[in-house]
């Protein structure tokens, strides 16, 4: 897939330039053609000789002086002209606010701002610098110009700490640089739900649970990125570019937004966490605490069962369910698949580490009517969403 493709490899000044080392050795090794391109900061933590010597090209690392006495153009700009790809890994946050803001005051900035073709970019920092607002708006920016971000990892980084911020290992590297060579093919309308509804108790508090959403949302940008038409409901607040957002928060409001979309969606995605239980009644002002009562009671009254309620009426659309348990993990997704007129159920242990709730990861086992489970091993979420569309992908 990457044979003879000119990949244009921009190496800034993180700790982790020398792990660009390997995404060369795993271009090479696929015979893709690699052009490293330093930032002054980089050559501070690899030599250009090292880059030189594995991609087996001179690597550049000014725009005043020419690769070869043959160079007709400025360099910046013939290797515009050459790229078929251009990767920024590891990304900083000068470069990607430099990307954003369109400066160019070196050879790395002014060739991306030169180069045509598509762009991919591996954020790699601090996990407070990754957090940071501008850096966060900077990302944004790039996603609005149509430029990929890979999301960092969570794992231990260079100062010590452990959070946000990490490079990703080179496997998810090399997948998403094939990807951006790959045609999308799932020319779908997907929708997708994310989150963990709340029901009021009073105008303060509610009823809630632990999940994120990041599993819809791994679900929703894989989707979009193999090309489908992508409407997320969800309970949290996020901005994610090329997928329609709609905000909501209790099981009635997803239930209503779901009546009005299933109709014309092709596949369903039920990834939020519906509350089963909501108040009986609501309270108009905040339930105060006494000195003479030492408990609350507070009557329940069921959800509908969004779900079994929007499947029931389907035609020709394909519906996906979670099953997220603590136990009796298959026993429970069976009895869901078969009551809920859901074509397919993802049952996760939340009791397991890595597969709850709030983590980057899960371990999933799909089942399906008249067949065998399948178990997938401990991945991230990202992957998990990959390997779904995958198997849809074979279904149709």
């Amino acid at each position: 897939m990457l044979k003879d493709k000119h990949i244009a490899l921009y190496v800034t000044g993180g700790i982790a330039a020398y792990k660009a080392l390997n995404v060369v050795r795993g271009l090479i090794k696929q015979e893709t053609l690699v052009q490293v391109i330093m930032t002054k900061s980089a050559q501070e933590f690899v030599t250009p000789l090292t880059f030189a010597t594995l991609s087996q090209r001179p690597v550049i690392t000014d725009n005043f002086t020419p690769q070869t006495k043959n160079d007709d153009f400025i360099p910046h700009i013939k290797l515009a002209l050459w790229t078929d790809l251009a990767v920024v890994v590891p990304a900083t946050a000068n470069i990607i606010g430099k990307i954003a803001n369109g400066l160019a005051n070196d050879i790395v900035s002014t060739s991306l701002l030169a180069t045509k073709a598509p762009k991919l970019v591996f954020p790699a920092m601090n996990t407070d610098m990754y957090d940071n607002p501008s850096v966060q708006n900077n990302l944004q920016k790039l996603q609005s110009m149509d430029i990929k971000v890979v999301e960092p990892a969570t794992g231990f980084l260079a100062e010590g700490m452990t959070g946000k911020g990490r490079l990703p290992e080179l496997p998810q590297i090399m997948a998403a640089i094939e990807n951006n060579f790959t045609t999308p093919k799932l020319h779908k309308k997907i929708l997708i739900t994310a989150g963990g509804t709340k029901e009021a108790i009073d105008p303060v508090r509610y009823i809630g649970n632990r999940s994120s959403g990041k599993m819809g949302f791994a679900m929703a940008k894989v989707a979009r990125d193999l090309g489908a038409e992508v409407t997320l409901i969800t309970t949290v607040a996020t901005d994610i570019p090329g997928i329609k957002i709609i905000q909501v928060q209790t099981a009635a409001e997803m239930m209503t937004q779901l009546q009005q979309l299933f109709p014309t969606t092709d596949v369903l995605i039920m990834a939020a966490a519906v509350a089963d239980f909501k108040p009986l009644n609501v309270a108009d002002q905040k339930i105060k605490k006494t000195d003479d009562e030492d408990t609350l009671t507070i009557k329940l009254t069921k959800n509908p069962d969004i779900l079994k309620t929007v499947a029931a009426t389907k035609t020709t659309q394909f519906v996906v369910g979670f099953a997220a348990e603590t136990q009796n993990l298959l026993m429970n997704a069976e009895k869901k698949l078969n009551s809920k007129h859901a074509d397919v159920i993802l049952a996760n242990n939340v009791a397991e580490a890595g597969a709850g709730f709030n983590v980057d990861t899960n371990q999933i086992t799909l089942l399906q009517k008249n067949q065998q489970p399948e178990t997938w091993p401990l991945m991230s979420k990202t992957e998990v969403a990959k390997k779904f569309w995958e198997f849809y992908l074979d279904k149709i």
